[in-house]
């Protein structure tokens, strides 16, 4: 690895860190815990389609590390671990089959995944099958919420074009 591609790796965390922050810090945006735009994984998406995986996952896992140390919060550092981990993990096969205009699809598979890596985390650490009532609401938002950042990933890609 260069140091131009180190440098443009740090940036790319550094984005995904300063979006993490600003959406902790807004209003949720509906009364249902858990449920987030994620917008650090438009980096993530970005990062897979432009870079690949492993670049994705050296910005994913010190975007999920560095998170949960600012916030403070080491319990949710398992949460968007697993999630994020799982994400990664289907988006590989995804862009091996999806063109750049069709990075959307994987911003919400990707979220659907995230989702589901959250509730595996939440089953073991609970020991209690009973939160997977709660999965076809993170299923519907992860639907939401992944068009919204596969969108978003779509468009910086289209629009940094090699500019970083």
């Amino acid at each position: 690895m260069n140091t131009k591609h180190v440098a443009r790796l740090a940036l790319l965390t550094t984005i995904a860190l300063i979006l993490f922050t600003v959406e902790a810090q807004l209003p949720p945006l509906v009364p249902i815990p858990g449920v987030k735009l994620g917008l650090a994984n438009i980096v993530t998406v970005y990062a897979m389609f432009r870079y690949g995986p492993r670049d994705a996952l050296l910005i994913l896992l010190a975007r999920v590390f560095l998170g949960s140390v600012f916030a403070g919060a080491m319990m949710a550092f398992l949460f968007s671990l697993c999630g994020g981990l799982l994400c990664w993990l289907i988006m590989i096969p995804l862009r091996r089959i999806l063109t750049e205009k069709q990075i959307w699809v994987c911003g919400v598979i990707g979220a659907v995944f995230h989702n589901i890596g959250q509730i595996i985390v939440c089953v073991g650490i609970y020991r209690t099958t009973a939160v997977l009532v709660y999965l076809p609401v993170l299923m519907l938002s992860g639907i939401l919420t992944g068009l919204f950042t596969g969108f978003a990933a779509y468009f910086l890609l289209k629009w940094l074009n090699g500019r970083l």
